[in-house]
């Protein structure tokens, strides 16, 4: 079968070179193409792997008419690099590139790198607290943060308080998130169980800044019942702070967001915003009044859709 032997030299020389030079979409094509899978078998493959992405997106992905940008697909990519027999983070680091060739047209901010990188850690720590990254059987009603700015303008620590719901029986835990500021030193970060909880096993990720914890309630929660419970995370460990932002995969209840400033840092603007994803602009920019005696700003949204959120502020 000389035809079919060329034919197969000749796909995976393609695919060598996209490897190696990208772009993603032409690097995902050559594999898809390398393997000889079509997009049905693809998406298969993904849900074997407790991943759901649909043929539409897959051809989109491909002929580079959209890239993956949610957690989702980003663990959809992990996946295919699997699947397909890639060497480990090759399309990633490629996706990675094609965003921040891009980043001059967004605002400056947290790069799009550091969200790919911090995805893939955060799945490994979930995996570590046998927690899966999806679903951790709650519905968040409600979620109330308090971001406190030190005087050095540096990220002090937060406060979270959740009302959640459980939608499935025997849930007896919470796994938190915390991601420090570039250049921060989350094994030096203290978390606090404030109301309703304990804390368990924290987990830790120095490059990427991302700390995990176990928040387990004194309970076992069946399908309908709510539980409220409060922690609090004690950072401080990184320079200059400039935003704050809060990832969303899912819809869910009322979000605030409060932002408290020291009295001997005090920033010039700020402003409120949104994104559909990390790679995306940011867009529904609007100024907030710092108040004069709590030196605060935040914002309310009454019901969270999937994507980010956050406050951004300026210094002189």
């Amino acid at each position: 079968m000389p035809h079919a032997t060329q034919h197969a030299d000749v796909a995976t020389a393609e695919l060598d070179s996209a490897l190696r030079g990208g772009p993603f979409h032409v690097a995902l094509r050559a594999a898809i193409a390398a393997r000889g899978l079509p997009l049905q078998r693809v998406q298969h493959h993904l849900t074997r792997h407790g991943v759901r992405v649909g043929v539409t997106s897959l051809s989109y992905w491909q002929q580079g008419a959209r890239r993956p940008q949610r957690p989702e697909s980003l663990r959809a990519v992990r996946a295919l690099e699997e699947i397909l027999q890639l060497p480990e983070e090759s399309l990633i680091r490629l996706l990675a590139e094609a965003e921040e060739d891009t980043s001059a047209k967004r605002p400056a901010a947290r790069s799009y790198r550091s969200y790919v990188e911090a995805s893939g850690v955060l799945d490994r720590l979930l995996a570590e607290l046998d927690h899966p990254p999806s679903d951790g059987g709650v519905y968040t009603l409600g979620h109330h943060e308090l971001i406190r700015v030190g005087p050095r303008r540096e990220l002090a620590g937060r406060e979270s308080h959740h009302i959640v719901r459980a939608h499935r029986d025997g849930v007896d835990r919470f796994v938190a998130v915390h991601q420090g500021d570039p250049g921060c030193a989350p094994a030096r970060m203290t978390v606090h169980a404030l109301e309703n909880c304990r804390t368990g096993r924290v987990r830790t990720h120095h490059d990427t800044g991302v700390l995990v914890t176990e928040l387990l309630f004194d309970t076992r929660l069946r399908a309908g019942d709510t539980h409220l419970f409060r922690y609090g995370v004690e950072d401080g460990t990184a320079g200059a702070s400039r935003e704050y932002v809060r990832g969303f995969g899912s819809a869910s209840g009322q979000y605030a967001l409060q932002v408290r400033f020291d009295a001997a840092a005090l920033p010039v603007r700020c402003h409120r915003f949104t994104q559909h994803s990390p790679a995306a602009p940011r867009g529904g920019r609007q100024e907030l009044p710092l108040s004069g005696r709590h030196r605060s700003v935040h914002l309310v949204e009454p019901r969270v859709r999937s994507g980010m959120l956050g406050i951004e502020w300026e210094w002189e």
